[in-house]
């Protein structure tokens, strides 16, 4: 008589753990669901803010690109007098100057992005330096002709960065 009072609160029992199963699987995914409608909806309301500022950077970083460029930097900035050291130093100086008043604009693009921003500037410089160690360069003109002359075979790194910056900005829409 033991056993059929055990199964049959078992029996009793059974369907209201069901029920309970059920209703917990219910209410949870309901919960979760809501709380990925709130959290969506925050993004949004948040990307009708972010989203001109994060443009505005990007059109920003692509003028700072533009600026650096080493056509329109040589043709921008031009020697002082005929020491080649002193004119590269200008340049660096004015590349340097660009990217400072910049700096504030990271926090609107993602980490690549700056990173592809800051390796553009470091390899335009660089190729600054490179070119004014060439035995060839005598004088500032001398190296803003062979440093012209070294990019019309190939992409300066200014394009590289403005290309991927658009693809930031592709990404963004």
């Amino acid at each position: 008589m033991e056993e059929i009072n055990f199964l049959q609160i078992i029996f009793n029992i059974l369907p209201a753990i069901v029920v309970a199963l059920v209703a917990y699987f219910f209410f949870n995914s309901y919960f979760e669901n809501e709380q990925k409608r709130r959290i969506f909806k925050l993004r949004v309301e948040n990307s009708k803010q972010s989203l001109p500022l994060r443009l505005q950077a990007i059109e920003r970083m692509t003028l700072f690109l533009e600026r650096i460029d080493p056509g329109s930097l040589l043709i921008r900035v031009k020697p002082y007098n005929d020491n080649k050291h002193d004119y590269e130093n200008l340049l660096i100086q004015n590349i340097e100057q660009e990217f400072e008043h910049n700096l504030a604009q990271q926090v609107y693009v993602s980490t690549e992005c700056w990173n592809a921003i800051r390796a553009t500037k470091n390899s335009t410089i660089a190729i600054i330096r490179k070119t004014n160690m060439s035995e060839n360069v005598s004088d500032p003109d001398k190296l803003r002709e062979l440093i012209l002359s070294e990019l019309v075979d190939k992409s300066s790194p200014s394009q590289t960065g403005i290309a991927y910056l658009k693809k930031e900005a592709s990404d963004i829409w």
